[in-house]
């Protein structure tokens, strides 16, 4: 199986068609998978976590939106086998939390990829915010692509909300940080680069402004990992409220 990294956005961005339109038409050309596990910027939890293997309520991890968001529903058959897997893998102490379900990083996404919510789910833990950690842990679960398993980060490729105008509407111009930081990272990847992306905050123009906290970029460290590095394509472009949207897929 390839693995992705995408960006989830916030709620919101599922009303945008030209989003969902992309996600509909990547996930057509993706083999389908035997299961699913997404690694989202909204779970940190050390020791590394893995939710619910049955089916529970999703959780509706964000504040003060229209109650339309609190009705969505994605009742994804939960993947017990994959947790066992994940556990023995990684080699490291793993938590169990089955009252957790998947947050709006995953289902937000899968309702679009997956809309008859029939493949199997897992979520995971973010155990560390350090690159190296994260990737190492993707490298770990590399063996689960031969087991048909899509392993999937998914975050926001720039995210500072504090530093965009929400009023503006979806479509304006991008800030200079959030473009420098995203056509850097576009660069970086199709590169190959993994030394300069596990060096970010060094490496990337106005990375303490595109990320002044790293969650959202960190899930790409576990699918870098999990890829061995391989070049990345990329599958989704453009900027939402004048963040970086940008989604990639390693073959």
């Amino acid at each position: 199986m390839p693995v992705l990294y995408l960006g989830h956005g916030a709620p919101p961005l599922a009303d945008d068609e030209r989003w969902t339109g992309e996600l509909r038409s990547w996930s057509a050309t993706l083999p389908r998978p035997e299961s699913i596990l997404v690694v989202s910027a909204h779970w940190e939890n050390d020791p590394l976590t893995v939710g619910a293997t049955t089916t529970v309520p999703l959780t509706y991890d964000f504040w003060g939106f229209p109650q339309r968001y609190y009705d969505v529903t994605y009742e994804a058959p939960g993947a017990p086998g994959l947790a066992r897997e994940v556990t023995r893998l990684v080699e490291q102490p793993v938590a169990h939390d089955e009252r957790r379900g998947l947050d709006h990083g995953a289902y937000v996404p899968l309702k679009e990829m997956f809309p008859e919510a029939d493949v199997p789910v897992l979520q995971m833990s973010l155990p560390s915010l350090d690159p190296r950690v994260l990737f190492d842990v993707g490298r770990r679960l590399a063996p689960l692509r031969e087991q048909g398993v899509l392993i999937v980060g998914s975050g926001f490729m720039t995210h500072n909300l504090s530093c965009v105008d929400m009023s503006a509407g979806t479509d304006y111009e991008p800030p200079s940080w959030s473009a420098e930081f995203d056509d850097w990272a576009g660069r970086a990847l199709v590169d190959g680069d993994v030394d300069a992306l596990l060096d970010f905050r060094r490496k990337a123009p106005a990375a303490a402004i595109a990320h002044p906290r790293t969650e959202h970029f960190a899930p790409l460290f576990v699918s870098l990992g999990a890829s061995a590095a391989q070049e990345a394509t990329t599958t989704v472009e453009g900027f939402w409220y004048g963040l970086s949207k940008r989604s990639v897929q390693f073959a």
